[in-house]
């Protein structure tokens, strides 16, 4: 999931600050970005949008809100609940709309030209939110609103006080509450941050384009390969060539770092040393070069902690988890160690299997290495369980996939989708729809953007160019939410077939859309997705859960070339395979935990000449898989924690996780993993968004705190009681 938070450090994002713009400036703008009336329910008129126009309705929006916020600030009216809290809410709908377009058209179409309209308008949003948020007299309106709570609660909802609370907060935590020549150092410091951000996420999506990233192989180096597989190879090598005016005589294939030819490869490829090349190119991306990332992350690292000294915090840590469900980053290693003690023994057996395999046929003295993993492991899930990814690949075929995917909201929640084909979507590729509850009300706007294309950022998410909330008469604006994969195109007539990693993408995903979709808040920044990071993830994870369960395959796991449903004999087999792997998996989850919290636990800074490839190897020590292999390290390509708004976050990967497998539960307590009450109860905080504390929400649930039992039971760590 990508949020577009355009400061790194701004939890209160430009864009999360209003989806209803009422009083103040008038929305005249003749930019189509901007008139939400051209089209149905908001939508964007993509069909109608240049780059230009995007920078323009950018630059027209932040003027907008300016006049906005100058009219909170110059009134003359003692600050209240409405004329300042709320005026801020729904002070920047028109700047919130035009960043959340950009945002997601830029990384899903790669356009150089909308990189360089992000990276022109980057600079300007950040001084413009470090101007709202540093603004003295707004920053004082909010603080008077906020010491009056005792006196005016009777007066408020539960969410007006939750609003409250939440803005307070989030302009306390960003610099308001400094003053003098500290409030101008932290305006500096999120700008540079800002930059930052943007220059690293792009030199990932650079250097994955980057020709050094590619590998050509020829005829002979094909073994092992699906068919599918290598006729994708054979296509991109013929994309390439022609795009670089070249002879394609057909004897090459081009694999790339991109998941759909990377992952395949490095499972499927017999020829090891091209497994440990194509390893290498991946793991040494962005690490020198036109590209390079490590100075870049750096900077990062060291303008975070300087922030974090700034608010009279320690660590950057220390400073961003205070608006989390963790709290501290006691809490947060507190689980990450309960973690890594129950899984390094399992995974060390794990390995010790997979090289005992392996060695059936390379010989005694084979030693397994971070390339051999994905080869020998399937290998060995089909010596143990006659199984592999590919077996279950023709069950999911894609169309038939969607309307399962789609059944299971309908299952859940009662929700109906139709194709939408009267709107415009930002490339030919995207699908639209309508969404309806069980009330056959229309709900919101799906966009699902599911194909591998050139210049696509890696990866799947969800975003929103909508947030869902409701005028003070209970009318609701609806949420247009976007999904987005990197599923390999059909060639030729093909059926599209996914692997069943891509569906548990594919409902992951559909588990936040489901989040923003489902949202029912008066105000957008705690309506829908805009809740706490490590709580956010538990909607998308606890989707995941239903691809073990054979009552839900059956309702569309169809042999795309028989019709047969997928037998339970293969279901069981990858259920088992599934937990083979599970505790490898769960230590490369906290690999990443660890080297995250690493860098921004830092209480002293980096300098350019210390070695990232050295600071990484220390740092997932304690979690260690394979020997450091030399020259490989992620950190420079790692964007979730340096440009993706996961820093000091990336362990609410497994704090979601914890609490899915706990919520899964409660439907297998129930009997029934559709169980109508339990699906009501679970909805309420699909519905509640941010609106109530999280462990608040999640108690009402469930009727108790969260624990790790149920995640160790589902990874066969632990035998079920």
């Amino acid at each position: 999931m990508k949020k577009f938070i355009i400061s790194g450090i701004a939890a209160l994002s430009i864009m999360t600050f209003a989806s209803v713009s009422r009083g103040f400036a008038a929305n005249t703008s003749s930019n189509p970005l901007l008139q939400t009336e051209l089209l149905p329910y908001g939508a964007v008129p993509f069909d109608k949008l240049t780059p230009e126009l995007y920078e323009a309705a950018v630059k027209e929006a932040i003027a907008m809100q300016n006049q906005n916020i100058n009219a909170i600030t110059m009134q003359r009216s003692a600050p209240t609940f409405e004329n300042t809290i709320v005026a801020l809410e729904r002070s920047g709908a028109e700047l919130s709309r035009a960043v959340l377009a950009l945002g997601n058209v830029e990384h899903a179409v790669g356009d150089p030209a909308m990189m360089q309209v992000l990276a022109n308008v980057t600079p300007l949003l950040s001084e413009h939110e470090a101007s709202l948020l540093l603004n003295d007299a707004l920053w004082q309106r909010i603080r008077q609103v906020y010491e009056q709570r005792d006196a005016i609660k009777d007066q408020l909802t539960p969410e007006d006080l939750r609003l409250l609370d939440e803005t307070y907060k989030q302009f306390a935590l960003n610099g308001a509450a400094l003053e003098g020549a500290d409030r101008e150092k932290y305006r500096n410091l999120s700008a540079k941050l800002s930059d930052l951000n943007v220059k690293f996420a792009q030199n990932v999506t650079n250097g994955m384009k980057d020709p050094a990233s590619r590998m050509w192989v020829g005829e002979n180096d094909l073994a092992g390969l699906p068919d599918a597989i290598v006729e994708a190879a054979r296509a991109e090598a013929k994309a390439a060539l022609e795009a670089e005016g070249k002879t394609d005589d057909g004897s090459t294939y081009l694999f790339t770092v991109f998941a759909p030819s990377y992952a395949p490869f490095m499972k499927y490829a017999d020829n090891r040393e091209l497994r440990e090349k194509l390893y290498k190119i991946y793991n040494t991306r962005n690490t020198a070069g036109e590209f390079d990332n490590t100075p870049v992350l750096i900077d990062i690292a060291n303008v975070r902690r300087e922030i974090a000294n700034l608010m009279g915090k320690k660590n950057f840590a220390e400073y961003q988890l205070q608006h989390t469900m963790a709290a501290t980053p006691e809490n947060v290693y507190a689980m990450l160690n309960e973690l890594r003690e129950a899984y390094t023994e399992p995974m060390k057996a794990e390995l010790k299997e997979i090289e005992d395999f392996a060695r059936l046929t390379e010989g005694p003295d084979f030693k397994l290495q971070p390339w051999d993993y994905s080869y020998w492991s399937d290998k060995l899930k089909s010596e143990k369980y006659s199984f592999n990814d590919e077996d279950m690949k023709p069950y999911f075929e894609l169309n038939n996939t969607i309307k399962g995917v789609f059944g299971l909201a309908t299952k859940l929640y009662g929700y109906t989708f139709k194709e939408n084909k009267s709107l415009p979507g930002y490339h030919p590729d995207v699908k639209i729809y309508d969404v309806y509850g069980p009330d056959k009300k229309l709900l919101g706007l799906l966009y699902t953007d599911f194909f591998y294309r050139e210049g696509k950022a890696p990866g799947a998410w969800m975003t929103e160019y909508q947030t869902e909330v409701k005028d003070d008469e209970g009318n609701r604006t609806l949420p247009l939410i976007s999904i987005v994969c990197n599923f390999a195109k059909p060639v030729g007539n093909n059926a599209v077939l996914l692997t069943p990693y891509e569906v548990e993408t594919f409902l992951h995903e559909f588990g936040h859309a489901l989040h923003g979709l489902s949202a029912q808040a008066k105000y957008a920044s705690i309506s829908g997705t805009n809740v706490y990071h490590d709580f956010v993830e538990l909607f998308s994870q606890f989707n995941e859960n239903y691809l073990t369960e054979k009552e839900f395959l059956d309702g569309f796991a169809k042999h795309y070339q028989t019709g047969k449903k997928m037998p339970k004999e293969l279901l069981d087999k990858f259920i088992k395979a599934s937990q083979f792997g599970a505790a490898y998996a769960c230590m490369r989850q906290l690999n990443f935990g660890f080297l995250d919290m690493a860098y921004h636990m830092m209480e002293e800074p980096l300098r350019a000449s210390d070695s990232v490839e050295e600071f990484e190897v220390a740092a997932i020590e304690p979690v260690k898989i394979f020997d450091a292999v030399p020259g490989c390290f992620i950190s420079p390509s790692f964007a979730h924690v340096f440009s993706g708004g996961y820093a000091a976050g990336y362990y609410g990967y497994k704090w979601s996780e914890e609490l899915d497998a706990d919520a899964f539960a409660a439907f297998k307590e129930a009997g029934n993993i559709f169980d109508k009450k339990t699906a009501d109860k679970f909805h309420h905080m699909l519905e509640a968004g941010g609106t109530v504390d999280p462990m608040t929400l999640y108690v009402e649930f469930r009727g108790k705190k969260p624990t790790v039992d149920a995640l160790l039971v589902r990874d066969g760590i632990k035998a079920a009681k």
